[in-house]
């Protein structure tokens, strides 16, 4: 296998296109301004993970910058986002943060693996109700976990559950802090507001800047990054493998998986979206490649998981951003902030990034999508909603496996609907007139049936309704399959038993028109040795000819057999 036709980074054609000064401005700006925006983000996924806001910035600096040199896109930019924190603090909670990184780790190697095996293109057969229930539920979690800072509530650790964690944030209304309160809701305001007034400073920026310099400057009595991490340190940690057994990959498996899965659907919905806006098309298996190597390195250095960021990518976009070196420049730029502006971190009022991730879960939201349910079909609403349900109560795995079975039962049965089977008259046929039988002798006793669609699992026990349908036993019964460009084990089975259960009943089957697919599954099966030779036919010309002459042999065998 050639690897430069799986993994190409879309860096090296934009070098090779020729890069010039106005292009390095464009993406030094550009990046400079989405990693200032990526700077909040990054610390407030992480605290809302579980995790440190150090992960979180160290996520974005070296998957971020990894993501951008190894991907297949040229504007994406990489790092924590929202989609993992429900991931995330599920495994922190149940695992450890040790288990998080050996994950992650795994995850990494999951998606290049995806990537080498040319799954890029799959990632879209994921159905849409499936993606906006879980989208859609990830929302609603990541506003939940907020409660207790953007309320300052007096609670040590809040419950993984979503029932004890309405329970314990309904026990704990009492310690409500007003301060902390205020901050949320006058953040929030300045967040929504901000935008209208159409200044270039990014509004959550603004927003961690004022609540800042208002909690310092006044003492506000409420809880910061300080107070509950202490002081960052002004460094990147040293890289360590996380310690690995046998056992522990058997454990972590479904949780690495779902990273990966979840993972993968993001950063390539966020690339197709990128592509609209710079009317580009990315190379979605390199990116691939490139989001597992950024989430292999990513733990070494006791990062998060990381995965295509759709509003800084956006961001990016409406900065000038042109190549991927704007998302190395945002890396870059973290990485001096958190080299030279680490230690005024511990200032940072909670309250203040809760009103960032709120906004940010109300935004994730496809809310829109509940007001249409009741114009959807049934089948999809009914996904979207268990999907949806799913991941707010119990989990996203489980979530996403129901709402993939669900979906794929669902389309077995529509696709089976399109299988028909139809008998074939005269006065019925709708045939042209190369495969028509209007106006050509069908001899008494030969009854012709229309098999049309796909003959798979999920429509095979059509099949029987020609036997069943049968008033009247035919001598010779044509097939026409002609309109059947596939079939799977189960129907070949039912075919062949149908086959068998007419020969006891006296009654001739001739397949006719069989096109190459089921002809080829007929063969290497080597059903195609339980037909004769005149009864596999190529139209239906040729199929009538081998009725009549099995049928004047009949007539003759039986007028020796009467003489005699």
């Amino acid at each position: 296998m050639n690897i430069l036709s799986v993994f190409r980074p879309k860096l090296i054609d934009c070098m090779r296109e020729g890069y010039s000064r106005k292009l390095f401005l464009g993406d030094l700006s550009a990046g400079i301004t989405v990693g200032i925006v990526a700077l909040p983000l990054a610390m407030a996924f992480a605290i809302a993970s579980g995790a440190t806001p150090q992960a979180g910035l160290v996520t974005a600096i070296i998957a971020g910058f990894i993501i951008s040199l190894l991907g297949g896109s040229k504007v994406q930019i990489g790092g924590p986002t929202g989609a993992f924190v429900i991931i995330v603090a599920g495994i922190i909670a149940q695992y450890g943060y040790g288990s998080l990184l050996i994950c992650t780790f795994m995850a990494g190697i999951m998606l290049v693996l995806m990537g080498l095996a040319r799954f890029g293109s799959v990632i879209k057969y994921i159905p849409y109700p499936v993606t906006i229930g879980f989208t859609n539920g990830i929302a609603l979690l990541i506003m939940l976990t907020q409660v207790r800072d953007a309320l300052g509530l007096d609670i040590d650790k809040v419950p993984a559950d979503f029932f004890q964690k309405i329970t314990s944030y309904a026990t704990h209304l009492g310690s409500i802090n007003p301060a902390a309160t205020a901050i949320t809701v006058a953040s929030l305001g300045l967040l929504i507001l901000w935008p209208r007034l159409k200044i270039k400073i990014p509004a959550s920026i603004v927003v961690v800047l004022l609540s800042t310099l208002a909690v310092t400057l006044f003492h506000i009595p409420v809880e910061t990054i300080g107070s509950r991490f202490g002081e960052l340190p002004r460094s990147i940690p040293m890289p360590t493998f996380p310690a690995f057994s046998f056992e522990t990959f058997k454990g972590l498996i479904t949780p690495a998986m779902t990273i990966a899965m979840l993972g993968a659907i993001e950063s390539l919905l966020s690339a197709v979206v990128a592509d609209g806006m710079i009317e580009e098309r990315h190379n979605s298996n390199t990116e691939l490649i490139g989001q597992g190597i950024a989430n292999i390195f990513s733990p070494l250095f006791g990062g998060l998981p990381a995965t295509g960021a759709l509003a800084r990518t956006a961001t990016n976009v409406r900065s000038g951003a042109k190549t991927p070196l704007a998302g190395m420049i945002h890396a870059i730029t973290l990485l001096v902030i958190l080299l030279v502006a680490a230690p005024w971190a511990k200032y940072i009022p909670l309250a203040g990034l809760a009103a960032i991730l709120l906004n940010v879960g109300f935004r994730m939201g496809e809310w829109h999508d509940f007001k249409m349910l009741r114009r959807y079909p049934l089948s999809d609403s009914l996904v979207l909603l268990a999907t949806f349900l799913l991941t707010v109560i119990i989990d996203l795995t489980v979530a996403i496996q129901v709402g993939m079975m669900l979906a794929a039962v669902l389309f077995i049965r529509r696709v089976s609907e399109t299988t028909n089977v139809d008998i074939v008259s005269q006065e019925t046929e709708c045939e042209g007139a190369e495969h028509s039988i209007t106006g050509k002798d069908v001899p008494q006793g030969v009854h012709l049936y229309r098999v049309f669609g796909p003959m798979f699992f999920g429509a095979a026990d059509k099949l029987e309704t020609v036997f069943t349908r049968s008033n009247q036993m035919p001598e010779v019964l044509i097939l026409r399959l002609r309109k059947v460009p596939s079939i799977d084990a189960t129907a070949l089975n039912a075919l062949i038993s149908l086959k068998e259960k007419l020969a006891f009943r006296g009654c001739k089957m001739i397949l006719s028109g069989v096109q190459p697919q089921p002809l080829a599954t007929l063969k290497r099966s080597g059903a195609i040795n339980k037909f004769a030779a005149d009864e596999v036919c190529e139209n239906i010309d040729m199929a009538l000819a081998h009725a009549r002459a099995y049928l004047e042999e009949k007539k003759q065998a039986a007028e020796h057999a009467h003489q005699a």
